[in-house]
Formats: structure tokens, C-alpha cells, sequence
């Protein structure tokens, strides 16, 4: 068995998943099954702060999360999840919530059944549920909580926490073979018999397995490639996606974006997390605009207006068309939590910011709207292409306020329930 073996091909990994059904309210979201790949974020407060949990989980769902975890670790944390969930419809964020449980989730879905109904899915570690004799009977509680409140579980194994029996089981199974694997594929094989196992054993407790997630989470690269195609080939559960510890920064972007950019792309996941560690100062959310924009760069999903910009060359005479592309780029994601019910297909929109002749007036063009700023030499003058055509020139010092200006007006006339009865 060669787990490091590339697959060369989406076609070669046969269909996706199948579907998966979260439930929350009296609504669902479809995971799985050619559903859309889910966002999926995870809330750094404690969680018996209802007023912060709930702040925060707002900022994820207003970023772009489709579905945010919520520590569940403590008595006061259970019994807190049923007010952030009231809280959170007070503000009418519908995003359903995902307890993540380690150790102690069987005896706190079971003493406080209003959090094993407030949430949505159910995080279960089987690598954490319990050892020996324990672990069966612990695993299956949790199990049976979420088929009697009718909820999704995700089995998410981890590297850091894998069920250490079964590990040992595999070792002693590899040392009898006679050309024995090496310890990483041990350690792969150990996630994937976890991960498959413990989905076969919710199965035969009665768990629908339309209602199960996987995932089997590592902090490599190469080493989550790896599992995740192996994975895939054997079985057809829905499955998420993520490093288990990202990193910090450009490090930690860039790391999501190789492992699970290629993963996406040949068709392997439903749900993906990016778990960036925040910067001092950072907002939580930078990990949900990471996510998306990995979707939307494979062109997977659409989250918000691309904005197509320059880098700056030695024709730039000043850093008027970075301020602009950044001005533009944080005012259409401030202003798309609204625009989304209002102007339908908004998010397909494409803006070019470019800051000389050379590529400008081509790269405008081809967007839906775009400005090409003057370089060095050139007149101080900034053109404006609308669907393709020169419509009006910007000048002075408000080129900025009157271009974004312009672009509210186009998202309106273009997007706006006027145009679509018109078209």
C-alpha cells in the first residue's frame, strides 16, 4: 500500500461525497452531494461569555461562515449554548452552531439536552471519547443524542489525538508483515481506520449516514494530500477539510491554500476551515476571508466582487491605485452582509483597479467596471470602463469617493430588482 501515490486526475477520484443534512431550526444546509463546499470557522471566546460567543460568532457569519464550533468543554459551557443560540436569533444570524466535544461530550449532551438541541452538528474526537470498555459506550451516547435530536455529527479525528489502541493494534499488525509499512503510512492508516470505523460503528448504532462527516486532521501539507486522497478512495462520506494547526500569518495562508487548493481541485471535500492563528490584533475573521477566497480563486463559489489590481511597477508614480484597490476592496466586503439579499449575482461582479496605461484600459475592459489611473508621464487623468466601454474620465483628488461612488451605482442599475424585472 502506497498512500504517498498521486492521483492523476478529479476524474480518476470517481463522484463526491453524498449528501449531508445539518439541520438547525426550521432550516437545513446540504453538505456534500455537488452542494456547494462549505465555510467553516471556529469562535476563540469562552463560551459561557453568551454576549461575547454570540458577538463573535455574528462578525464569522457576517464574514462569510456558513457554520461556526463552539467550545463545549464544561457544565456552564453547555448550559450557555441554548442563550448564545436565542442571542444569535435575536440578531437574526440563522448560522448554525457546531459543538466541539473532548472527553466529557457524552455526560453533557446527556445532563443538559437543551445544548444537545440548541446546536446543529456535534464534533465528536474518537481519539477523546473515552478508553477501554469506556470508549464504545461513550462514543454511542453521543451518538444516540444526536439521531434523537436529529443532528449531524463530524467525526473528526486528529494527529495530535489519535485513539492510541488502535494505533498500537496497527503497529503490531505492521511488524508481522513482511515488508512492513513505514511509520508515516502507519500513522495514515491509523487516522483513516479511526475516522471509517468510528463512522461504521455510529452507523450500526443507528446514526443515518447521511447525517456524518469526516475528517482526519493533520498539520502537513504533504501529509493532509495525502490522507484525504486515500480517504476519498475509501468511502463516500461527506468530508471536511483542514490543517489542524495552520500557523500564523502568510505561513498559515499559504499552507491552507496548498493543501486544500489541491485537494478541492480534484474534487476531494465539502466543508473547509482554515485554523489560522490570529496576528496580536487580528480579527477572527481574517481566517473566513481566507477560506472563501481560496473557494472563489478556484472559482468553486462566489463570496464577494473580485477586485483585479496591479502590483505597482516602475511606471506608478505614487501609491494612489493601492489606496484605491484597498478603499474599493474593503467597501465592497462591508457592504456585501447587505447586498446579498438585495442584489442577487453581485458577488460575480469583477472591479479592475490598475495603475497605468499599459495593462489599465485592457485589464477595465475586461471587468464589469474598472479605472485605470494615470503612471508616470501620463495625463493626470483616471478612465472609467463600464461593461466594456469608456463611459466617463476622473480627475483631482476625489478620484477615489467618485469612483466608488460609480460602482454603487452600477451594482444598483445592474443588480437591483429593477434590472432583473427588465431583463
Amino acid at each position: 500500500m502506497n498512500l504517498l501515490k498521486p492521483v492523476a486526475s478529479a476524474s480518476a477520484l470517481g463522484s463526491r461525497s453524498k449528501q449531508t443534512k445539518v439541520v438547525w431550526g426550521n432550516r437545513l444546509v446540504t453538505v456534500g452531494g455537488g452542494a456547494p463546499v462549505r465555510v467553516q470557522s471556529m469562535t476563540n471566546t469562552d463560551t459561557v461569555d453568551v454576549i461575547g460567543t454570540a458577538i463573535q460568532v455574528k462578525e464569522l457569519a457576517l464574514a462569510g461562515s456558513e457554520m461556526v464550533r463552539l467550545t463545549v468543554n464544561t457544565l456552564e459551557a453547555a448550559n450557555a449554548v441554548p442563550y448564545i443560540r436565542d442571542q444569535l436569533d435575536r440578531m437574526n444570524i440563522d448560522v448554525p452552531l457546531i459543538g466541539d466535544f473532548h472527553y466529557n461530550g457524552h455526560r453533557l449532551l446527556t445532563e443538559v439536552p437543551s445544548c444537545a438541541q440548541a446546536l446543529s452538528k456535534y464534533r465528536i474526537n474518537p481519539g477523546n471519547v473515552g478508553k477501554g470498555e469506556k470508549h464504545d459506550r461513550q462514543f454511542a451516547v453521543m451518538v444516540e443524542s444526536a439521531i434523537r435530536w436529529n443532528k449531524a455529527i463530524r467525526i473528526g479525528v486528529n494527529w495530535g489525538s489519535l485513539d492510541q489502541e488502535l494505533l498500537a493494534n496497527l503497529m503490531d499488525q505492521n511488524s508481522q508483515r513482511a515488508q512492513p509499512w513505514g511509520a508515516k503510512s502507519v500513522m495514515y492508516e491509523a487516522l483513516i481506520s479511526s475516522a471509517i470505523g468510528s463512522a461504521t460503528q455510529a452507523v450500526d448504532v443507528g446514526m443515518d449516514p447521511s447525517q456524518i462527516i469526516l475528517s482526519c486532521k493533520v498539520s502537513g501539507v504533504q501529509d493532509l494530500i495525502s490522507v484525504y486522497r486515500e480517504l476519498a478512495k475509501r468511502c463516500d462520506f461527506a468530508l471536511h477539510l483542514g490543517l489542524t494547526e495552520a500557523g500564523m500569518g502568510t505561513k498559515g495562508a499559504v499552507a491552507s491554500t496548498a493543501a486544500l487548493s489541491i485537494l478541492l481541485q480534484e474534487g476531494i471535500g465539502d466543508t473547509i476551515r482554515v485554523s489560522l492563528t490570529p496576528q496580536p490584533g487580528e480579527s477572527r475573521t481574517q481566517e473566513v476571508v481566507i477560506a472563501s477566497e481560496i473557494l472563489q480563486a478556484l472559482e468553486l463559489r462566489s463570496f464577494v466582487p473580485s477586485v483585479t489590481a496591479c502590483p505597482g511597477c516602475g511606471r506608478t508614480t505614487s501609491t494612489t491605485f493601492q489606496e484605491l484597490t484597498q478603499q474599493i476592496e474593503s467597501y465592497l466586503r462591508e457592504k456585501m452582509p447587505v447586498w446579498r439579499s438585495l442584489y442577487p449575482g453581485v458577488e460575480k461582479m469583477k472591479v479592475a483597479v490598475m495603475g497605468c496605461i499599459v495593462n489599465g484600459p485592457g485589464e477595465s475592459k475586461q471587468a464589469d467596471i474598472g479605472i485605470s489611473l494615470p503612471g508616470t508621464g501620463e495625463t493626470p487623468a483616471a478612465p472609467v470602463f463600464i461593461d466594456g466601454e469608456k463611459c466617463m474620465t476622473l480627475r483631482g483628488d476625489a478620484i477615489a469617493q467618485e469612483f466608488q461612488a460609480v460602482v454603487e451605482n452600477y451594482v444598483e442599475k445592474r443588480y437591483g430588482k429593477s434590472a432583473v424585472c427588465q431583463a
